[in-house]
């Protein structure tokens, strides 16, 4: 219950957030005993009980909060049950058989069901707690005409027919003229008699006109509501006697999620008998009703207000008391640049740039981003104290019907910090950034899923979301990067030829990033410095840097107007797997570039040649000639060496020729 307690709570921490319409289009947080719905038709009334007009919701507007029932609430099948308020027009419309209408076939015994228990509803609630507004729908919804109103204002299209009444028109076939308004705000396959009506009372000397955001309409609700509960026993969560829960809210993830956290079985099947002898659920685990539409409502919101969505799996991280907290799921760029505009971003990553360009053995100082994520860190944990709770959870269905805790986490505030900060310390290396710049810091799952997997439409939601799900427990509990995202971030960084070059850059930079986390914390080696490391002599790295010099020196030679892979790029999978029987080849097929630099760069050329030597110089000559294939550690000796070949370049370099070298070099290292 530890989930639910947490969710209860917080909601009662942020009562004050209830009906506020949050910015970016989230999901508020709910009234109890209220759900949403996307209205298509907007009815206003006078304090007569008169019809005064009708109009077309645009979809971007249609979001309403609706009453509910438990039954209602989370409504599905062939008889779903009305909501008390705001519904569908088989339901509010008491002329809806009159015109053809046709009611979901669970009622198709009797078709004024649906009408007569939505007025039963409007009467028990105006008999318990009585408010003027929803006095005055009742009063109209007992006239019987809404369909005839909405015609009469064009808002219901009718098809033609000579006894003078027609039809709901289901379908427009004339391709020559624009369709009735209310088909576009209907969802595909929906026709204008499943239009859902929401409702507006004009009252003289009243401001709030609209049902669905007045506070007053919610509590003479939840108040009735609550007198209609009739079994009561103890709640599990807060240890009193309350009256249960016997259904549960569902529209957790989305407006048209119908799996549940808490859902009971029907009585017609066997998959409780032997253990219970009650379908409802209670004997196993009694919530009271308050406690669950708190919790539910919490969950929602927080997943529509922060959390990430793939496909069916939901991830969301929230403070217990509503406070900001830094995303576990974002990248260190996305954290250090949270609430930034765009131009103030482009500004950190020219700075990020420059200093890229300067630093040779101090990478991890001076770095724009990663000192703007420790800012922004060091405010969260200044905000948060050490001992408020921190809760992680993750959610996905295999089926429709009810939904699975993937993971859950609950951590003082401190902790949860404190294992943020080593991800983003321990997985940070120079990362590509789409905008053509690099950045040091720490990759996000998103990102790992596309070097892993592939960009686009090669990476699904079912891949992201697995791997958002393995990545977890890594970034939350620290546990291992699986083996199998590392070595395939290595084999697709390997098959260069096979990428976009902006592609291969950003696969590039995780790979070395995941490498050098897997092997800290697998093995408990000495951390891989992201700046070169000449006196490290293991084959692999050694191996790697011989083929950064290859390609550097490669691209240096070729003119402005060559724009194609060297032969580094394109040999560089086979270099990985066979490197002393490839590098020859691949020394050879250099000859003609080395020629051409010691025509046009000598200074330049023999710079190379020093380095190559010094590089060789260091193989133990069992390691040198050995063919066996190349760990990931290859990547970081290529990566780090053809970084420190660049910055060389742009600092020592001086002469006008070395100067328009070094140029071409940067742009290189850009794209």
């Amino acid at each position: 219950m530890n989930l639910i307690e947490s969710l209860y709570h917080t909601y009662n921490n942020c009562v004050s957030h209830v009906g506020v319409e949050e910015e970016g289009g989230s999901d508020t947080l709910l009234p109890l005993s209220h759900t949403t719905q996307n209205a298509n038709i907007e009815v206003t009334l006078d304090h007569q009980s008169n019809f005064v007009s009708a109009k077309i919701i645009p979809k971007r507007q249609q979001k309403t909060i609706v009453p509910c029932t438990e039954q209602s609430g989370g409504r599905a099948g062939s008889k779903p049950t009305s909501h008390p308020l705001c519904d569908k027009l088989q339901y509010l419309a008491g002329d809806f058989l009159e015109y053809g209408g046709c009611v979901t076939s669970g009622y198709a015994a009797n078709p004024s069901e649906p009408h007569t228990d939505y007025l039963n509803l409007l009467d028990k609630w105006q008999n318990s707690h009585p408010h003027p507004k929803v006095k005055i729908v009742h009063e109209y919804v007992k006239k019987a005409r809404l369909i005839r109103d909405l015609v009469l204002h064009k808002i219901i299209p009718l098809t033609h027919s000579d006894s003078g009444i027609g039809n709901f028109l289901d379908e427009w076939n004339d391709k020559e003229s624009e369709p009735p308004e209310v088909f576009a705000s209907l969802p595909a396959t929906s026709t204008p008699q499943e239009s859902f009506i929401r409702w507006r009372v004009t009252i003289p000397g009243d401001p709030s006109s609209n049902l669905w955001e007045d506070p007053s309409v919610w509590e003479s609700w939840s108040e009735h509501y609550k007198t209609t509960q009739e079994i009561t026993g103890l709640c599990y969560v807060t240890g009193k006697n309350q009256p249960l829960a016997i259904q549960h809210p569902a529209k957790l993830r989305h407006a048209a999620d119908k799996a549940k956290l808490i859902s009971s079985n029907d009585g017609s099947g066997f998959t409780f008998r032997g253990r219970f002898t009650d379908p409802s659920g209670i004997e196993a685990a009694s919530v009271s009703f308050d406690v669950t539409q708190k919790a539910h409502n919490a969950l929602r919101w927080l997943i529509s207000k922060q959390g990430t969505r793939l496909g069916e799996q939901a991830v969301v991280a929230w403070s217990l008391n509503n406070q900001e907290i830094p995303n576990p799921l974002d990248s260190s760029l996305e954290l250090a640049t949270v609430q930034l505009e765009e131009d103030d971003i482009d500004a950190l990553l020219e700075q990020e740039h420059k200093a890229r360009i300067a630093f040779i053995d101090q990478i991890n100082t001076g770095q724009s981003i990663a000192l703007a994520l420790k800012q922004k860190l060091l405010g969260y944990r200044k905000a948060l104290g050490d001992t408020n709770k921190i809760l992680v959870l993750s959610l996905d269905s295999a089926t429709p019907g009810r939904m699975a805790i993937t993971y859950f986490r609950e951590l003082t505030a401190s902790e949860f910090m404190d294992r943020i900060e080593k991800w983003h310390d321990s997985t940070s290396w120079l990362l590509y950034h789409n905008k053509g710049r690099k950045y040091l810091g720490a990759p996000s799952p998103h990102e790992i899923a596309q070097a892993a997997y592939g960009f686009g439409s090669r990476l699904d939601d079912k891949l992201k979301s697995a791997t958002y799900r393995r990545l977890l427990p890594c970034i939350i509990d620290a546990r291992p990067i699986p083996d199998d995202l590392v070595i395939s971030c290595i084999q697709r960084a390997s098959a260069r030829i096979s990428h976009e070059d902006w592609e291969w850059e950003k696969i590039l930079g995780i790979a070395c990033a995941l490498y050098r986390k897997q092997q800290f914390q697998k093995n408990n080696k000495t951390n891989y410095t992201m700046s070169l490391d000449p006196e490290r002599n293991t084959r692999s790295y050694l191996y790697g840097r011989l083929l950064a010099v290859a390609d550097v020196l490669e691209q240096a030679a070729l003119a402005r107007d060559e724009n194609r892979p060297t032969n580094a790029a394109r040999m560089m999978q086979r270099y990985s797997s066979r490197p002393f029987d490839t590098w020859p080849i691949l020394y050879q097929r250099l000859e003609p570039y080395i020629r051409r630099l010691k025509s046009n760069k000598p200074g330049l050329l023999h710079r190379y040649q020093i380095e190559l030597d010094a590089i060789k110089d260091l193989f133990h000559p069992e390691d040198f000639i050995n063919d066996n294939k190349l760990d990931g550690e290859y990547l970081l000796g290529y990566h780090c060496q053809r970084s420190a070949l660049y910055t060389k370049n742009s600092k020592d370099l001086n002469t006008e020729e070395t100067d328009t070298n070094t140029d071409e070099h940067q742009d290189e290292s850009s794209n």
